[in-house]
């Protein structure tokens, strides 16, 4: 028994670069499985639906090839006439079609997902629209893919489906053959019941047709490795050319990291406002009716000192509400710098947490806000949602640029994996939301049963 060697497949890695994958190996007989393979291919739905996109590609490729040469030619020859400028404009915006409709047959019947390039963003103006189609590198990397298609899919797709239609002719030739009776006349006269020749030999008998056929039939068994091996090739220009870059993906991460500390610092406005509103607002017009209250009691003669001692009362009350409203924003105990904060913060845990902090450099007032706030989530969450003993808390450098915090607990474990639907819209969720938002990650390890590991890394100053 030998080992079968499994198939590469061409796949994006979580960065967006491609990267050809082997899987392991399946213990199989060696030879009984390439036979089992090789008589397998020809009737196998990965062949026909590859036989389908070579020739679907091939049409395309023709009007591609027609789009380019009339589209680009067309417009440099108007271009001296000014319109053919706006005219190419469009025609390179025009790829950004072709390349959705390839994307589409690689996804169907390559089997090749790839992900979209970001949509095109134009600059205000009229130049300004010029200027963001003439830069778009989606468009140009589109342009490069229908001109390797009008070399791999017309060019090489045409060699490839003329020896196909021969192939297949020719397995089955005896039925034309005894159907229709051809005739050819050699040089000397002489009739020959023959579909073709070679020179002086002719396919006039029975042996002879069956022969060919079975030539046929054995090129038949060959065609898919050889469709299966221009496709290859395909899915590497699908995957090189039509899919997002890791720049493309970075400034999506981006993106989407502004808009969560956007929606982060709205809801802090909001918290902010509706504190003010619901507690130190009507502390404040408490206070200020128990003084007019007083005033005019003393203004009548009498004994006022009761309202005067709500009054300082209802004060300290706000002004304690205030040092907490305050607090939620940028704790005071941040001012001596994160590893105190951290030592304030888990010695009021109703859990005990051992603290281990080593800071070589202290990081900047925004990425100590988000470490200390992300530290008190975690433990507030370790409180009341795991169940356990106790907790650990370690803030050291991952890097010279880096800062790694973990917080382990020996509780149940089972929390979500902040990056799958389940923990959409939970803590965790929010938590990773803002460590993107300055180039951070954050991983949650919480197999069921405990102990549950969550690690934030935060750049030291901030994002770049």
């Amino acid at each position: 028994m030998t080992d079968t060697p499994a198939e590469p497949t061409l796949v994006l890695d979580p960065t967006g670069e491609p990267t050809v994958v082997i899987p392991a190996p399946e213990p199989q007989g060696g030879a009984r499985a390439a036979l089992t393979a090789v008589l397998r291919a020809p009737i196998e739905a990965r062949t026909w639906k590859e036989l389908a996109y070579l020739i679907v590609v091939f049409a395309l490729g023709c009007a591609a090839v027609c789009y380019l040469f009339f589209g680009f030619g067309g417009g440099l020859y108007a271009s001296i006439f000014l319109i053919g400028i706006p005219l190419l404009a469009l025609v390179l915006l025009g790829g950004r079609m072709w390349g959705r409709v390839y994307r589409v047959l690689g996804r169907t019947l390559l089997d090749t997902p790839v992900d979209a390039p970001p949509d095109f963003a134009p600059r205000r103006g009229f130049f300004g629209f010029l200027q963001s189609a003439f830069t778009d590198r989606a468009s140009w990397r589109v342009v490069l893919f229908l001109i390797a298609q009008s070399v791999l899919g017309v060019g090489v797709g045409y060699v490839l489906l003329t020896v196909i239609a021969m192939v297949v002719f020719t397995a089955i030739s005896p039925i034309p053959w005894a159907l229709v009776h051809p005739v050819q006349v050699d040089a000397n006269g002489v009739e020959h019941h023959s579909l073709v020749q070679f020179g002086s030999f002719y396919v006039d008998t029975w042996p002879r047709a069956l022969a060919m056929s079975a030539i046929g039939i054995l090129g038949c068994f060959a065609l898919p490795w050889l469709i299966r091996s221009v496709c290859w090739l395909h899915r590497l220009l699908t995957v090189h050319l039509l899919a997002a870059t890791p720049r493309d993906h970075q400034l999506a991460e981006l993106r989407a990291s502004r808009r969560a500390a956007v929606d982060d610092a709205v809801a802090t406005l909001r918290r902010v406002e509706r504190d003010l509103h619901d507690g130190t607002q009507a502390r404040l017009v408490t206070i200020a009716m128990a003084l007019g209250r007083a005033e005019e009691r003393m203004a009548a003669g009498g004994d006022a000192r009761d309202l005067v001692a709500d009054a300082h009362a209802s004060s300290k009350e706000a002004l304690t509400e205030l040092r907490e409203l305050v607090r939620g924003i940028h704790p005071p105990a941040l001012e001596l710098g994160l590893g105190p904060a951290l030592e304030t913060l888990t010695a009021r845990c109703a859990v005990p947490v051992a603290l281990r902090v080593h800071l070589p450099k202290r990081p900047s007032p925004a990425i100590e806000a988000i470490a200390y706030f992300s530290v008190a989530e975690l433990l507030t969450n370790v409180v009341k949602h795991a169940g356990a003993s106790r907790a650990e808390v370690s803030v050291l450098p991952d890097s010279i640029r880096t800062l790694a915090i973990t917080v382990r607990d020996n509780g149940i474990g089972g929390a979500p994996d902040p990056g799958t639907a389940t923990s959409e819209g939970s803590g965790l969720a929010g938590l990773a939301a803002r460590a993107r938002a300055v180039d951070g990650s954050l991983t949650v390890h919480s197999p069921a049963g405990g102990p549950t590991v969550v690690t934030l890394l935060l750049p030291t100053a901030g994002p770049q």
